[in-house]
């Protein structure tokens, strides 16, 4: 039984364009199995920025979500060319990333908390813009089997708690034995209505799905 320690995570919000929709990326899974509420998820490899963030839970993923969020929007070494539009322009620019969802946070040892952003699928690990802020870094995440329970509702501590040790019930009774600590995953922006919004506990589990 692993601890029903808190993770928390911090919502993106979406950035509107007149006249244009924005697709957020989510991270590549396919299903295995539905097993009650909990779905088994065979995830793909794929890359995060991360960086890790000290002090109470609420300021400090806040801090996380705005350096990633700086680096995502421009705050980079890109080694690309500007588009060909400005040909004349030969240096480096600062190259912005798609938005993606969930942005999640992962409660470490000492108080502090590690919050991470999924990358667009095109970059590799390699082919990324280096961070000008050396407290953001890059992660590759292997291929993983995951535990999801979804929810609805606000993330207050109460409906978090409520559905970690749903969760952690759920998997003794489904013989599947958890690998790590559950994060808590949040994909709508501030605006969404409650019972709109998208919660999940992931966690990484050994057995169940084929």
């Amino acid at each position: 039984m692993f601890r029903s320690t808190l993770h928390a995570a911090l919502l993106l919000a979406a950035v509107v364009f007149p006249g244009s929709a924005m697709a957020i990326e989510e991270p590549s899974y396919r299903v295995l199995e539905t097993r009650g509420d909990v779905e088994v998820r065979e995830y793909a490899p794929h890359v995060v920025a991360a960086v890790e963030v000290e002090g109470e839970r609420g300021e400090a993923l806040s801090r996380g979500f705005r350096l990633l969020a700086n680096y995502i929007f421009g705050n980079n070494r890109s080694r690309a060319k500007v588009e060909m539009t400005a040909p004349v322009a030969q240096v480096a620019q600062p190259e912005k990333l798609q938005m993606t969802a969930p942005v999640t946070g992962e409660r470490l040892e000492g108080g502090r908390w590690k919050v991470t952003f999924l990358m667009p699928s095109e970059y590799s690990l390699e082919r990324l813009p280096l961070p000008n802020d050396p407290r953001v870094h890059h992660e590759q995440v292997p291929a993983r089997k995951v535990a999801a329970l979804r929810f609805s509702g606000w993330a207050t501590d109460g409906n978090v708690s409520q559905h970690l040790e749903a969760l952690q019930g759920q998997l003794e009774k489904l013989g599947l034995r958890p690998l790590g600590e559950p994060v808590l995953a949040q994909y709508d922006p501030p605006w969404s209505l409650p019972f709109w919004r998208r919660n999940e506990w992931l966690v990484e589990v050994d057995g169940g799905g084929t």
